[in-house]
């Protein structure tokens, strides 16, 4: 069975044919992204109300807690977040004494970033991250169901005009 639907985004009347089972399939592919967008957000702002900290800022702390004292270039690569915005989640946990900054003695400039103990304290009572539990449950999954998730969010992103560049800072909340 084929529907008709306008392309209201056109502004023009123009027609395309859908057949009802593609369209059907998507509204459930767009609920499922819905349900993992709220998951997200609901974690978030237990995260916020637990700590005051955003996503973006406690995955760079947890980064900079793991690779040591590091450079603004580690850490993006790390967080998959870009330098700018992580730069800016430094700006503002060096405000909140989270972190500290300081020039390379080699190259002075290379800066790099390290935990401050206050930093080191709001690890401390960190609760897990969404991110950290998805990784377990997805690595408990065999390497075909990996592939094939990994597959199809590649292609649901792509279909989206997703750039993953910064999307950990759009679905987690601010940077």
């Amino acid at each position: 069975m084929i529907r008709e639907d306008s392309n209201i985004n056109s502004g023009g009347s123009a027609v395309f044919p859908v057949a009802l089972e593609s369209a059907d399939q998507a509204n459930a592919v767009l609920s499922h992204i819905r349900c993992i967008i709220r998951a997200s957000d609901i974690h978030s702002k237990k995260l916020q109300r637990m700590t005051g900290l955003t996503t973006a800022q406690a995955l760079v702390i947890r980064a900079i807690s793991e690779l040591g004292e590091v450079t603004t270039k580690a850490i993006s690569a790390e967080v998959a977040l870009s330098q700018a915005t992580v730069t800016t989640v430094l700006d503002r946990l060096e405000a909140n004494e989270f972190v500290e900054r300081y020039r390379s003695k080699k190259d002075r400039r290379i800066v790099h970033a390290r935990l401050t103990e206050k930093g080191a304290a709001i690890l401390n009572e960190m609760p897990d991250l969404l991110d950290e539990k998805f990784i377990m449950r997805f690595a408990a999954l065999s390497a075909g169901q990996r592939k094939k998730i990994s597959s199809a969010l590649e292609q649901t992103a792509q279909m989206m005009d997703a750039d993953a560049t910064d999307a950990a800072s759009t679905v987690n909340g601010r940077a």
